[in-house]
């Protein structure tokens, strides 16, 4: 693992044009620039980290349905990181993500967004690789666009179809 991971850091280094990772043909044939990976794996780092394995794909499986879904933006990054921005009181120059005005709410909790847990991050890595390069356990979710923890409850899941639970996160696709 260590050595795959080691790799994975090295076509992180290149240039993005050097870079480019296909995904599989059944895949719609999408190419993902190596700032993908990292988009990806930071998304099933903090989203899913404390998950099973099949907890972390249906993540990131989310995340490819909203590439796919015209009604999302179209590269893995701007999926994740797809949220209401304001000046930052620091620097007004610097627009930063508004407080639970975030797709994903990692990115707009206040909080640092390093991965400080290795091995967690090294999954993380490992999981998103594979979405993105093998397609492994692609459509895993089912077509969900959606999911939430099972102790909260959004205002918008009795509006999405439940798909299913895997773990501790509930899916749910729009008709």
């Amino acid at each position: 693992m260590r050595k795959f991971i080691a790799l994975l850091a090295i076509s992180l280094s290149l240039p993005s044009s050097a870079s480019t990772f296909d995904s599989r043909e059944d895949d719609l044939n999408v190419e993902y620039e190596s700032e993908d990976l990292h988009c990806l794996a930071m998304n099933v780092y903090h989203e899913a980290r404390s998950e099973n394995l099949a907890g972390k794909y249906a993540v990131a499986d989310v995340v490819l349905n909203r590439v796919r879904d015209d009604r999302y933006p179209s590269t893995v990054c701007s999926v994740v990181y797809q949220a209401e921005h304001k000046p930052s009181w620091k620097d007004p120059k610097v627009l930063v993500p508004k407080r639970n005005r975030c797709q994903f709410s990692w990115y707009c909790d206040g909080r640092t967004d390093e991965a400080t847990e290795v091995d967690a991050w090294e999954e993380a890595v490992y999981v998103s690789y594979r979405m993105l390069h093998v397609g492994k356990f692609r459509g895993i979710t089912e077509g969900s666009t959606h999911y939430h923890t099972t102790f909260v409850n959004p205002y918008w899941a009795p509006s999405l179809q439940q798909v299913g639970t895997i773990g501790s996160h509930i899916f749910y696709r729009q008709d």
